[in-house]
């Protein structure tokens, strides 16, 4: 890592640990909870815990009165910074970045998933006619991403470039890669006029992006994972947990109280979706999004482990997952997830 880089990572945290600051004698106090959330679709149970109040209905549940501060980022290097910072108490991010922190915080810090938050496929799309496959992507083309390589969507590209390429050859495609948020990068293509090429987006984007008939899909996260499989999490550490344990239970009964509400009402859940990322798509774009027949809203994991095994395979994550309890709190022992 360059010197500029070191540098600019390091006011970007400081920045989020402003974004986020708190007094200094509450900062880990229960009854309180700092969340990073990130814009799409895939994190829609953390907007609609967010617009209806639930983590405070589900502490007042139990007499306990929270205090949420919300924030929105944009891509998974900038939540982490928040997270291993101490800016973010949770946070939503990816199953790749969800493997990654749980890889390199074991025995310390101990980040994992509190619970899934939803199974939406995944494109990579292109406005190039000429790309039918990733190994039509050459020199000239650049893949928008919202975090080169450590994205969700660049784990799978690796995990597709793998398969196409040889493990050897899995980051083959890395180099690129350019960092963009998803809004930019839809904007980039639907212009035609971008360097940008290709866009490994997520929902909403991709269903705009695919209503230009010049743009077409060449790889979905189901045709990689070979089904549907959870990509948005929240997350947080086991301390924050352990010195948090009513707030923590508040969050995770919230993110399941979201989950029934999203699939009781696809109507009222779009309405939220745009309301919270102030989305100008339409209710009837929206809802039709939601009741994709790929697309579920859960908190139980769905097809993750392979995944984490893959970047173990590459060297990407020094500990192989053995299940998907090992980087999920599962305090139920029947729960079931993959």
């Amino acid at each position: 890592m360059t010197t500029t880089t070191s540098l600019h990572r390091l006011f970007s945290a400081l920045a989020l640990i402003a974004a986020f600051a708190l007094p200094t004698d509450r900062a880990h106090a229960e009854g309180k909870v700092n969340v990073a959330d990130q814009y799409g679709i895939g994190s829609l149970l953390l907007k609609v815990a967010k617009d209806q109040k639930l983590i405070e209905k589900a502490g007042a549940r139990t007499g306990l009165d929270i205090d949420v501060q919300w924030n929105t980022l944009s891509g998974g290097a900038s939540v982490n910074d928040a997270l291993l910072s101490g800016a973010a108490d949770i946070a939503t991010i990816g199953i790749g970045p969800l493997l990654t922190i749980w890889d390199r915080t074991r025995g310390h810090q101990d980040f994992r998933a509190i619970a899934a938050q939803s199974a939406v496929p995944v494109y990579l799309v292109t406005n190039d006619p000429r790309i039918r496959s990733i190994k039509d992507i050459g020199e000239k083309d650049r893949i928008a991403v919202v975090s080169v390589a450590v994205s969700q969507q660049g784990r799978l590209l690796q995990m597709a470039s793998a398969r196409a390429f040889g493990d050897a050859d899995y980051a083959r495609l890395d180099r690129f890669e350019v960092n963009m948020p998803h809004a930019d990068a839809t904007t980039a293509m639907l212009s035609g006029n971008s360097v940008i090429d290709l866009h490994f987006s997520n929902a909403p984007y991709q269903y705009q992006e695919l209503e230009d008939p010049k743009i077409h899909k060449v790889i979905s996260s189901t045709d990689i994972l070979g089904g549907p499989s959870t990509g948005s999490v929240v997350v947080t550490s086991d301390k924050w947990r352990k010195d948090n344990p009513k707030t923590y239970a508040a969050v995770r009964a919230a993110l399941d109280d979201a989950a029934k509400l999203v699939e009781k009402d696809k109507a009222q859940a779009a309405a939220i979706y745009i309301r919270q990322d102030g989305s100008k798509l339409s209710p009837a774009f929206v809802e039709r999004i939601l009741n994709d027949k790929e697309a579920s809203f859960a908190t139980a994991p769905q097809n993750t482990l392979q995944l984490g095994t893959f970047l173990h395979k590459v060297g990407v994550i020094r500990h192989e997952p053995k299940s998907w309890r090992d980087y999920f709190f599962a305090e139920d022992a029947n729960a079931q997830g993959s």
